[in-house]
């Protein structure tokens, strides 16, 4: 094949002078129209006017023919102009090319690693890792997905200026999951990339951790998700959930940390097996800035399995840099309604503020127990603690509130689960005021058997050194509902209240959850026949229902429930702590509601 030579500049020109072609041959065609379409007959007789007849109907054909002409002529025109600007753009394209390929050799050939351009991406289902972008600008390649079993291709570096590339997931399916690439790192200036999601199989994947932000200025990528778990399969065993990537640390200078990933549920046992898979735990939140920028969220934990399981830890939120707030905790998994009530997952702790100013983050939220058919219910996850407050000015983060304990449902003698217990608020440094208590998780209700009692309310934080009111302690959590024939749960303590410092109030001690219900009375036995003669049977006394432990603040209304199945008492609320040197007080905690 011949080569073909072409200058887009005459191309353009000669687009041009058909252009001028076609105007002045409309133009023409316009001035004959009028005098040669409508022609006067050379006398009255029939001749003279078939004559005209027949010569205005050829003006009128040619000009249809020639409006045809003209159209066709102007989509010439604007195809020919569009291909002289098509030939010149890759003209220009191969002198850039040119350009760059000169510029590019050098480092090339030293580092090999080109100084302009964006990396290439991975290849799809072969786990290839991204092209790294140019040194100078560029940003980095996205991974290949990863086939069955392979782990997904990380995330190309970024250059000088630009983002890290995505890590690359895992597809298809396999007895192990590849876990996800990692996402590809900024460079001065840009974010880094997010990290890929694990793949399935029989055990769940962790999910890619996501890539710095630049040393300048970017936020951190966020982790990847785990994978869930694979049912259980003739091994006796279900697998865990994949652990959720871990987010990026934001810039060296600003940035935010990214957020960690979702920890993947666990896989369900099977219906001879009692072992299901445990959910994996959320990503932790990433690092903020060096200078500014706040902790990434943490990931929530993946739900417990079907069968004897528990629920995912929710990650921690990062801390963060020199001025910036810390990341909230990640939440915990819930557990799964089963034959064995699953437990939830513990919450995960809130970040720290920054080292001159910021808040801590709050504490993430306890999974939720999981309700049963038989046996007895999970318990509440434990919700996280909040984070400290900046070194020197800043709150503390609030704790998160505890997860409720699972219920019953359907026949069975299984008790409900208790809930968890409240996170503690973070602390005050110099100058600050300590977070709030979480709350308790509430007791689960029982079917036939007593109600889970409530989670005790969290701690508060403690005020700052210098100054700083403590947090508020947490109400304990309601005791649940017993079943038939049975007590209510015990209502939860009241956290206790923050301690303040030099100057400042202590917290108020929280209060302490209510009881819970009793069940309702079982029903009345069968009559006895007319007539029938009574058995003599000798009956020992009934022995004496243990006494609870006496307190001088609870005995009037120990005295008052002497009932079997009358409610529990709510948990003691907690005094609050000493606050300053002045003497303040802070207040009492309220009783629990018999």
């Amino acid at each position: 094949m011949s080569n073909l030579l072409v200058t887009p500049e005459l191309v353009a020109a000669a687009a041009a002078d058909l252009a001028g072609i076609g105007s002045a041959i409309g133009a023409a065609n316009a001035a004959a129209g009028a005098p040669t379409m409508a022609l006067l007959a050379a006398g009255a007789d029939e001749v003279s006017a078939a004559v005209a007849a027949v010569f205005s109907s050829y003006a009128q054909q040619y000009q249809a023919l020639s409006a045809a002409a003209a159209a066709f002529h102007d989509q010439f025109v604007r195809a020919l102009a569009a291909g002289a600007g098509a030939y010149a753009g890759a003209e220009a394209a191969n002198v850039e090319q040119q350009l760059l390929n000169a510029i590019n050799a050098p480092t090339l050939a030293l580092l090999g690693r080109p100084l302009i351009g964006n990396g290439a991406d991975g290849a799809a289902g072969t786990g290839q890792a991204g092209g790294a972008g140019g040194l100078l600008y560029g940003n980095g390649g996205n991974g290949g997905s990863g086939a069955a079993g392979q782990a997904g291709g990380a995330g190309g570096a970024a250059g000088l200026i630009g983002h890290g590339g995505t890590g690359g997931a895992v597809t298809g399916v396999s007895t192990t999951g590849g876990p996800g690439g990692h996402g590809g790192d900024a460079g001065l200036y840009g974010f880094g990339g997010a990290g890929g999601a694990g793949g399935f199989g029989q055990s769940g994947a962790a999910g890619g951790a996501g890539g710095a932000g630049g040393w300048l200025y970017g936020d951190g990528g966020d982790g990847g998700a785990g994978d869930n778990g694979g049912n259980e399969s003739g091994t006796g065993v279900s697998a865990v959930g994949g652990v959720g990537g871990a987010g990026g640390a934001g810039g060296l200078l600003f940035g935010n940390g990214g957020d960690g990933g979702v920890g993947g549920d666990g896989g369900d046992g099977s219906s001879t097996q009692d072992s299901g898979g445990d959910g994996g735990a959320g990503g932790a939140g990433g690092a903020g800035g060096w200078l500014l920028g706040n902790g990434g969220a943490g990931g929530a934990g993946g739900a417990a399995s079907i069968k004897v399981a528990t629920g995912g830890l929710g990650g921690d939120g990062g801390d963060a840099g020199l001025f910036g707030f810390g990341g909230d905790g990640g939440w915990g998994g819930r557990g799964v309604d089963a034959r064995f009530g699953a437990a939830g997952g513990a919450a995960g702790a809130g970040g720290a503020g920054g080292w001159l100013y910021g808040d801590g983050g709050a504490g993430g939220v306890g999974g939720v127990g999981g309700a049963v058919f038989s046996l007895s219910s999970g318990d509440g996850g434990a919700g996280g603690a909040g984070g400290g407050g900046g070194w020197l000015f800043g709150n503390g983060g609030d704790g998160g509130a505890g997860g409720g304990g699972g219920g019953r449902f359907g026949s069975g003698s299984g008790a409900g689960g208790d809930g968890a217990v409240g996170g503690a608020g973070g602390a005050g440094a110099w100058f600050g005021n300590g977070g709030a208590g979480g709350v308790g998780g509430g007791g689960g209700r029982g079917t036939t058997a007593i109600g889970g009692d409530g989670g005790a309310g969290g701690a508060g934080g403690a005020g700052g050194w210098l100054y700083g009111d403590g947090g508020a302690g947490g109400a304990g959590g309601g005791g649940g509902r017993g079943g038939t024939g049975n007590d209510g749960g015990d209502g939860g303590d009241g956290g206790r209240g923050g301690d303040a410092q030099l100057l400042g109030n202590g917290g108020d001690g929280g209060a302490g959850g209510a009881g819970g219900p009793a069940g309702l009375a079982l029903p009345p036995g069968p009559a006895r026949p007319a007539g029938a003669a009574v058995p003599a049977v000798r009956c020992s006394a009934a022995p004496a229902r243990p006494a609870r432990t006496a307190d001088p603040w609870l005995a009037p209304i120990f005295a008052r429930s002497t009932l079997r199945h009358s409610h529990h008492l709510g948990g003691i609320a907690q005094t609050g702590a000493v606050a300053d040197q002045q003497g303040q007080i802070a207040g009492l905690g309220r009783a629990g509601r018999q």
